[in-house]
């Protein structure tokens, strides 16, 4: 049986009022994480629904195709509307929580007329009477903008909530930010109230959640340049990200539900609908609701470090993050690092477009005559969201074909590393019984004949070393600096500048191999050595190994279980680090006094006691291996020297992480056609009014959220289907697409949450075009 984990990174577009199809579609990719929780688990799994149509994809994936598939959505990142989505995704996914109870308040609560300032209604019916003429011509003159843009079986319930907004109060966002908030926050427990609080990710696995916002003053960011030696510059991006490992002990929740409430609300904050965003609004509503903030200031800290510096939070304006990154595939693709594979990972980053067309503006709006509407929304909600996203998806096909052409050179390398080790050990060491010394020599001996056998090419790898030990002591003192956005490239030069001061000059010697002085610090600080060498080791075992007869699964899960173990003492050393106060201090005054920083690093991160416990853990697990196992894992252990030279000037990253390469999938109107065809146009009524529209009928909501739902289910069957291979017949596809369209039906029908009619038109159409 091969084990497989399909692993997600899912990027949310803006889309305005598209967050209701939108919500539809993350909705299946939790009851698709749901379905996979409930198949890996002990025991019966009580699932009904698209949930129990999944399930039994997957076991019947199982039975035919001898795979068992695992399904991790593990990064979530968004902006605007996106931004919402993937916030509460994110929370239901490592807390356990329900998605549930956020179906209805997107269906009751994304109205205008839920949305709207209560001082910002009109009073009575006559209120503004001058302004009522104005209002009907702007709405009801030939070519207006309704007209054009809204079906005509919704054009009186538009015009009567746009007239209210005319009528209303001018010149101030229409919507309410603090009754946005306070929306938010009611999702975020009635989702805890309606959870089975079991995390949908596997113990130890990290989550990540990041989404945009845009700091509309901006803060001061220094530039490095050759004359004059720096600038400052305003920066108004404002990434706001969450990373946290599921099962941890003490449990470790995703953030404070208060800070949540602050990404979702500030990534939505629609220019000129909503006020922006100030931090004393979250207090408030910390105020209203009774809840203790305690990690406020450590989070502000963290997000908005030069505005903690300068004591301007309370003057910090946060708008729409769409504004400047509608698309942030930089911030899934940086949540990569660190996450290393306990079976054979298919990577996927999936991005989700409601309206992929691009078209821009409409026919009706040519370029010598753009309305004053048209000129605002257009430039607001439909120019950002239709920028190409080429360059994000040029960078992860580069890090895909790097991943491929290391992965190559591996396998390609293995035979005579394998020999190398052979002939440098003798036949018979196998036969020897590992202890901690005997380790250390046989270490010792094979990183000598490494550094020997590549002669000149060996000041390349530990000058790959040391910039990367550098670059990843620079960033881990940001982090306990509370500064994580700046640029660690300062720090980077200050630890430089210090160590060759201490004769740390020169890394290799004239005859081959490194100095004295550059091998004390490499086994001092060099935890990326130690942790790509497992990496190595884990995803032979996952990827390599798990295909040989003559090793058992149980074998494989034991030593990959060991593995993982041995690779957590190293994650840990960072972690209890970032948790000292002393290193904190140390870490704000590092550019003006490096020594003390790499004088505590070299105490407190790295200790003896570690390495020497990982290595007893190490041997526990050779001794409890079939000997055939034992032996490919000491000649790749012993031979990685040989391999981490090779490639390490390749590859410049400290750790291996998944090592995988990339693949992209979408998912849009325009990819799921089974039901329907026609793509957007033929499927969505948010599109109207610019985009706008779901919010002015709750028709257009249930309309739109149910297509999500649908176009979901159909990916994500295509997802899981494709990172099986070409193997499974389309005939099982389409009946495992039917199975889960008739549940979604079922689901929506049994709820009531959408009109009858809507439902049985499209069960019709599923019958009509699957049988």
């Amino acid at each position: 049986m091969r084990h497989k984990e399909l692993r997600l990174a899912l990027v949310c577009y803006g889309g305005v009022s598209l967050a209701v199809y939108m919500h539809g579609i993350t909705k299946e990719i939790w009851h698709l994480a749901r379905a996979s929780r409930g198949f890996h688990q002990p025991g019966p799994v009580p699932l009904d629904g698209v949930a129990a149509a999944y399930h039994e994809f997957l076991a019947e994936i199982e039975r035919e195709d001898g795979i068992r598939l695992r399904v991790l959505p593990d990064i979530l990142t968004g902006a605007s509307a996106g931004g919402i989505n993937a916030v509460f995704l994110a929370q239901a996914i490592h807390s356990g929580h329900s998605l549930e109870p956020l179906t209805d308040l997107w269906l009751e609560n994304a109205d205008v007329s839920q949305l709207t300032d209560p001082e910002a209604e009109p009073m009575w019916r006559y209120a503004k009477l001058w302004a009522q003429p104005i209002a009907e011509w702007f709405l009801t003159r030939p070519g207006n903008v309704v007209s054009e843009t809204v079906a005509p079986g919704t054009r009186t319930e538009v015009r009567h909530k746009v007239s209210r907004f005319v009528r209303g109060r001018w010149f101030s966002p229409p919507f309410s930010g603090t009754r946005f908030s306070a929306m938010l926050h009611e999702a975020l427990e009635k989702m805890a109230d309606d959870g089975d609080g079991i995390t949908l990710l596997p113990p130890g696995h990290p989550i990540d959640l990041a989404v945009t916002a845009t700091d509309f003053r901006g803060y001061p960011q220094t530039l490095r340049l050759n004359s004059p030696p720096q600038v400052d510059e305003t920066e108004h991006r404002v990434p706001i990200a969450f990373r946290a490992r599921v099962g941890s002990d003490p449990p470790q929740p995703l953030a404070d539900p208060l800070e949540l409430v602050l990404a979702a609300r500030a990534t939505a904050s629609f220019p000129g609908a909503f006020p922006p965003l100030r931090i004393n609004e979250i207090d408030q509503l910390a105020q209203t609701e009774g809840l203790d903030w305690a990690t406020r200031d450590t989070f502000l800290r963290r997000i908005m470090p030069v505005h903690v510096r300068d004591d301007t939070i309370a003057e910090v304006a946060l708008i729409d993050g769409s504004v400047l990154v509608n698309a942030p595939f930089g911030a899934a693709l940086g949540a990569l690092h660190g996450r290393p594979a306990q079976r054979e990972v298919d990577r996927r980053f999936v991005y989700i477009d409601p309206r992929p067309d691009t078209r821009g503006l409409l026919p009706s709006d040519p370029p010598d005559n753009i309305g004053f509407f048209g000129a605002i929304f257009g430039s607001l909600s439909t120019i950002p969201r239709e920028q190409p996203i080429r360059d994000d998806l040029e960078r992860i096909e580069q890090q895909s074909r790097d991943a491929s052409r290391l992965k190559r050179i591996v396998m390609d390398l293995e035979p005579d590393i394998d020999h190398a080790v052979e002939k440098l050990f003798g036949y018979t060491f196998l036969l020897d019984r590992p202890t901690p010394k005997r380790l250390a020599s046989w270490r010792a001996k094979a990183q000598q004949a490494a550094a020997e056998g590549v002669g000149y090419a060996f000041g390349a790898y530990a000058l790959a070393k040391f910039d990367a030990i550098l670059s990843q002591l620079a960033r881990l003192t940001l982090r306990a600096a509370g500064d994580g956005r700046a640029d660690p490239t300062a720090i980077a030069m200050a630890l430089r500048g210090e160590l060759a001061a201490r004769g740390l000059e020169r890394l290799t010697e004239r005859g081959g191999g490194a100095t004295p002085a550059a091998i004390g610090f490499f086994r001092t600080h060099d935890t990326g050595f130690r942790i790509r060498r497992l990496q190595m080791l884990a995803r032979k075992l996952s990827r390599d190994w798990e295909l040989d007869p003559d090793i058992s699964d149980d074998a494989l899960d034991r030593a990959r279980d060991r593995l993982y173990g041995i690779l957590a003492l190293y994650y840990r050393a960072d972690e209890g680090l970032l948790q000292s106060e002393r290193f904190a201090v140390l870490a704000e005054r590092a550019l003006e006094a490096p020594g003390s920083v790499i004088d505590f690093l070299a105490t407190e991160r790295l200790l003896p006691t570690t390495d020497l416990a990982a290595e007893e853990l190490l041997i526990d697990a050779l001794e409890d291996m079939p000997k055939n196992l034992k032996r490919r894992m000491l000649l790749t252990y012993l031979g990685f020297p040989f391999y981490d030279v090779a490639t390490l000037p390749l590859s410049r990253r400290e750790g291996q992480d998944e090592f995988n390469p990339v693949k992209i999938d979408r998912i849009s109107p325009d990819d799921a056609r089974s039901i329907r065809e026609g793509g957007t146009m033929a499927t969505l009524r948010g599109i109207e009014f610019y985009n706008f529209g779901a919010f002015f009928s709750r028709d257009y909501r249930e309309n739109d959220y149910l297509w999500g739902r649908l176009h979901g289910a159909e990916r994500m069957i295509d997802l899981v289907a494709s990172t099986v291979g070409g193997s499974i017949p389309k005939a099982r596809i389409r009946n495992a697409k039917r199975a889960a369209f008739l549940a979604v039906l079922e689901e929506e029908e049994i709820t009531g949450r959408c009109q009858r009619g809507l439902i049985e038109q499209i069960r019709l159409e599923v019958g009509e075009r699957m049988g």
